[in-house]
């Protein structure tokens, strides 16, 4: 009898039981991969959606400063246009500092007029950079820096498509002249606080992306 026994097998023992049954340690194993494989929000790693609001807020906030930069040089030119230009000059702070309208078919600040076209392709260019980083930003002086240059070139280029001579070749109008330098706009004074900040950021090792890093 014990020999049958011992060639069948008793139903009994836990090992013949575990056919078409759960053990316990079975389903904790089942429960801590479920665990694993589907983490809980601040569990270690940050969820996905979580990064996606604080993404479009910095994007939002790079359009809105773009947009007020925009539309101050805008309304400024446009001032400059109407009241200052063929005008004598007006002193703001004796002779250091003067409004005057030029028209500039130059770069910013009055360099390089043989080559028109070739700035206003240049700040198309930095348009289309700027958009296409903007989709992975989340640092939120990155988002200022870039808002700047994107409102700046905006600016200019707006002068570059429809200003006299011709669509492209148009000459911006500049009306700040402080005494000693060249005669620039608000445009270029947007473009270059960005410029000088994007500067400072690199130097701080701080990405577009919010990532910081030591060389």
């Amino acid at each position: 009898m014990a020999e049958a026994e011992r060639i069948i097998g008793t139903p009994d023992t836990p090992d013949a039981a575990g056919d078409g049954q759960e053990r316990p340690e079975d389903a904790a194993s089942g429960e801590r991969a479920d665990s694993e494989g589907t983490r809980a929000p601040g569990s270690g790693e940050p969820e996905p959606t979580a990064a996606r609001p604080r993404g479009k807020r910095r994007i939002a906030v790079l359009f809105a400063v773009a947009l007020f930069a925009y539309a101050l040089d805008l309304s400024t030119k446009m001032i400059v246009v109407a009241k200052l230009e063929h005008h004598p000059p007006i002193e703001i702070i004796g002779d250091w500092l003067k409004f005057e309208a030029i028209r500039n078919a130059g770069a910013a600040f009055g360099f390089g007029e043989a080559f028109t076209v070739i700035f206003t392709m240049i700040a198309a260019a930095v348009i289309v950079v700027i958009a296409r980083l903007a989709r992975k930003l989340y640092s939120l002086p990155w988002a200022l820096a870039l808002g700047l240059l994107l409102g700046g070139a905006l600016g200019n280029l707006t002068d570059r498509i429809f200003r006299a001579p011709g669509v492209f070749e148009g000459a911006v109008v500049d009306f700040i002249a402080p005494k000693h330098f060249a005669v620039f706009n608000l445009a270029d004074s947007a473009i270059v606080c960005g410029g000088i900040l994007i500067v400072l950021l690199s130097f701080k090792g701080l990405d577009p992306d919010g990532t910081v890093h030591k060389d």
